[in-house]
């Protein structure tokens, strides 16, 4: 056994008559046990060892002078105890200190616990390559990884690497975009920043914001009926026949666009083109940023009910029956789809097929290139309200308060989903978990691979009226209600996270009619139907750090 082993021995030999005393007790709770993090192994020390324990000393940064014990005179005989000692084969010596450290007593244990522990606490990690320190650190949390950087200097330039944070921020879904748009120095890692930057943004989500929301006031009285944001732009439509393009920043109403002659009933967006759909029979297509009607979509006989964008083509669903394919950039009615024989309320466009769902009860699937009915999704005993659809599955909700799954390609319902009260007037669908809002105040969470419930939104905390609109938002939920409030939820869980919004006439006629939420803002269409609150738009900003950017 070389020196490290001997030294080792000896160290928990007296580690052991510490912690459990003389008789081999352990010690009542409460006694301070030495501390065993960090040693290292004699494996894993320098190939050019010391050979004593001041060489050790010496090795570490410690002086070669020590403490020495002044209680007194040294022994008599000690300097021959000592040469004999230095005779003595390696087990030898290992049997004679085992002989010793068992005579001690506490006081002289605890003596050689403190000359000979430090030597054991050694910075493994400055002692490794670069290239494997980097790999230990990969297995940090986030969390730690931060508070390794406090140590020392140089973990400090370790915990900064880019590299590793990449890392960090492509476990979370950070992309590479945000990184680069958040570099501030040089002498801080982008990704590092990425990452902090949305650990803040999901606490300001959970928490809550301190200030205000800004408050964007249009439309008088009337209700908003549609709302879009995309960038910083926000677009609402109101059944005062006007749409109305707002700042996300500022708060400014930036344009007013006007020229529909009945209410405006729905609206897509696509960066800076705006697409609206009215009671007076038309769609019209914008550009935001001008303030100007690029089109104008002749074609349905009655008011357009619905429509869905999909690159540079939206389909519109309309009381007249029909649905249309317009091109956006010419303004051409391409298709124009038959077959429902009440009003279409809901349509899906993948770019492939269009999916719509009327008041005829029928849920239809279309080849919009052929004009072609594929399938008749049979099944609901009442209006169809709402849909998703992603590709592979169609998701309907009925005012007969069920909501069915479909398969897009045979279009066999594979299951129905049973357990809301009344109309299922939204629903989101992403990674096969679909959330669905009801008029009975209730969220629900679903699996649709399976049918089953995995939430329901409720308890102390629920909407105490009708659900008016979802989204899914970092892996949490938003709902808004006719109660007058926004709630969040945490999706995996079910449980209610708090209240993003709360109108001062929640309970007494104030309704949250719409909302929109990108990672960092949300907005929010409120009212009243009684003059109990004004119709406006609340934006709640989440990126603080930005915001005080903006006002520096």
């Amino acid at each position: 056994m070389g020196f490290y082993g001997t030294l080792k021995h000896i160290f928990y030999k007296m580690k052991r008559k510490l912690d459990h005393g003389p008789d081999g007790r352990p010690f009542p709770t409460g006694k301070k046990h030495c501390k065993g993090n960090g040693y290292l192994s004699p494996a894993s020390l320098a190939p050019a060892t010391p050979t004593t324990f001041g060489d050790l000393r010496v090795a570490n940064g410690h002086s070669a002078q020590r403490r020495r014990v002044t209680s007194g005179p040294p022994p008599t005989g000690l300097q021959d105890w000592l040469r004999t000692f230095q005779t003595w084969s390696g087990p030898e010596r290992l049997l004679a200190l085992d002989e010793l450290i068992d005579r001690c007593e506490t006081t002289q244990v605890k003596h050689m616990m403190q000359l000979i522990e430090p030597q054991f606490q050694r910075d493994f990690i400055s002692l490794l390559p670069k290239e494997l320190a980097l790999y230990v650190l990969t297995f940090l949390a986030p969390r730690d990884l931060l508070q390794a950087g406090q140590t020392c200097r140089y973990w400090r330039i370790l915990a900064e690497d880019n590299l590793l944070w990449r890392e960090k921020c492509r476990e979370e879904g950070i992309s590479e975009q945000e990184s680069s748009a958040r570099r501030r120095s040089a002498c801080v890692s982008p990704w590092k920043s990425a990452y902090i930057r949305q650990h803040l943004i999901d606490r300001n989500w959970r928490s809550g914001d301190e200030k205000e929301p800004m408050v964007l006031k249009g439309h008088d009285d009337h209700v908003i009926t549609c709302l879009q944001f995309s960038g910083d732009f926000i677009v609402s439509g109101s059944d005062d026949n006007t749409l109305k393009v707002w700042s996300a920043i500022t708060g400014k109403c930036l344009r007013t666009l006007t020229g529909h002659t009945g209410g405006v009933w729905c609206s897509q967006m696509s960066e800076a083109i705006v697409i609206s759909g009215s009671t007076d029979r038309t769609l019209r297509v914008w550009d935001a940023e001008k303030g100007e009607c690029e089109h104008i979509l002749y074609g349905h006989t009655s008011t357009v009910r619905c429509m869905h964008l999909h690159g540079n083509r939206v389909v519109s669903g309309s009381r007249d029956t029909t649905l249309r394919v317009w091109d956006v950039e010419s303004g051409r009615c391409e298709h124009v789809l038959t077959g429902h024989v009440a009003a279409v309320r809901c349509v899906q466009y993948d770019g492939r097929r269009v999916v719509s769902g009327g008041y005829d009860y029928m849920v239809k699937v279309w080849d919009p290139e052929s004009e072609v009915c594929l399938h008749t999704l049979q099944g609901h005993t009442n209006r169809v309200y709402s849909l998703q659809f992603d590709g592979a599955f169609v998701v309907s909700g009925s005012l007969d308060t069920s909501i069915r799954v479909w398969e897009a390609d045979t279009g066999n319902c594979v299951h129905t989903l049973t357990g809301h009260q009344s109309l299922t007037s939204g629903m989101e669908l992403r990674d096969n978990m679909l959330v669905s809002g009801n008029a009975d105040s209730t969220v629900r969470v679903w699996d649709i691979r399976t049918g089953q419930c995995l939430h329901t939104l409720q308890g102390p905390n629920k909407h105490q009226s009708a659900v008016t609109c979802l989204q899914f938002c970092r892996g949490l939920v938003l709902s808004s209600s006719d109660d007058g409030t926004v709630k969040l939820w945490d999706l995996n869980t079910g449980a209610w996270v708090r209240d993003v919004v709360a109108l001062q006439s929640r309970g007494s006629g104030g309704v949250v009619w719409r909302i929109r939420a990108s990672d960092t803002r949300l907005v929010c269409a409120a009212g009243s139907r009684n003059g109990t609150e004004e119709t406006k738009l609340l934006v709640l900003d989440f990126d603080l750090d930005d915001r005080r950017k903006e006002t520096d």
